[in-house]
């Protein structure tokens, strides 16, 4: 994983991420302490039979998890605060909700039944990249602006080897996806995006991004915060068959706090 420049300061990091899209932090004591209490609870809910029905999906290699871990509007799990030098790199719009807790296990993509031969296949080659917030609606599947993130925040709860599923970020995805949607949405105000159909423009840029960006592995451990910003595509690796986890599986807790402006999802902070 690319290193960060030396000791950086906080107007630089977040200089880094607002270009290249993401930025991993070093270890610190704080997060570690966090990571150690989400795990505990990580584990009950992965543990719960009602839980595995509901999020267990593609040949049981992911469970999914969306808002599954039950910490409180601040962040804060088993009286662990969640702190962190993330913070001063982010506006926090607010309350936080319950984090997803993404599990990914050996043979990750599997195949559900369901699972469509395109669709399998760009979970297994393209890292199922996508943008968050746009949602599928439909029959067809058409893509809207429902959930206009502020970051995306990654906090892993189990320690692992590279190979283990990791995040990936095509970097200085940001721009251009940000310079499509400004055109789409131009003339439109903001409280009505989420009722514009984005699928076509969506997926002429993600294209460019897959021509002109780079692909880069993000792997962390516990005691690290990933940010990866609102714009950034990103996704998740295959599985290689050489990595390394504990029984639980590659854990990470996600964040996505949603923005009370939609405006504020295409600013260039």
């Amino acid at each position: 994983m690319p290193r960060l420049p030396m000791r950086p300061d906080a107007a630089q990091l977040a200089a880094l991420l607002a270009r290249r899209g993401w930025v991993a932090l070093p270890h610190d004591p704080a997060i570690a302490a966090w990571a150690a209490a989400a795990h505990a609870a990580a584990c009950v809910v992965t543990a719960d039979p009602a839980q595995q029905q509901r999020w267990l999906h593609h040949g049981a290699t992911w469970f999914v998890g969306v808002d599954a871990l039950p910490n409180g509007p601040d962040g804060g799990i088993g009286g662990v605060a969640l702190a962190g030098d993330w913070r001063g790199l982010v506006r926090m719009p607010g309350q936080l909700h319950p984090a997803q807790v993404s599990v990914i296990h050996p043979g990750y993509p599997g195949r559900d039944p369901a699972d469509t031969d395109a669709a399998h296949r760009f979970r297994r080659d393209r890292d199922a990249a996508h943008l968050d917030g746009l949602l599928a609606e439909g029959a067809d599947k058409r893509r809207h602006l429902r959930e206009p993130h502020a970051f995306v925040l990654g906090l892993a709860l189990t320690a692992t080897s590279a190979g283990a599923s990791p995040l990936v970020v095509w970097e200085a995805s940001p721009a251009i996806i940000r310079a499509a949607f400004v055109a789409v949405y131009a003339g439109i105000s903001p409280d009505r995006w989420g009722d514009v159909d984005v699928t076509d423009a969506y997926q002429a840029a993600r294209a460019r991004v897959f021509a002109d960006c780079r692909r880069v592995v993000v792997h962390a451990q516990p005691g690290q915060a990933v940010l990866v910003h609102r714009l950034a595509i990103h996704g998740v690796a295959p599985w290689d068959s050489t990595a390394k986890a504990p029984p639980e599986g590659r854990m990470i807790a996600y964040f996505r706090p949603i923005l009370a402006d939609p405006a504020a999802w295409l600013a260039t902070d």
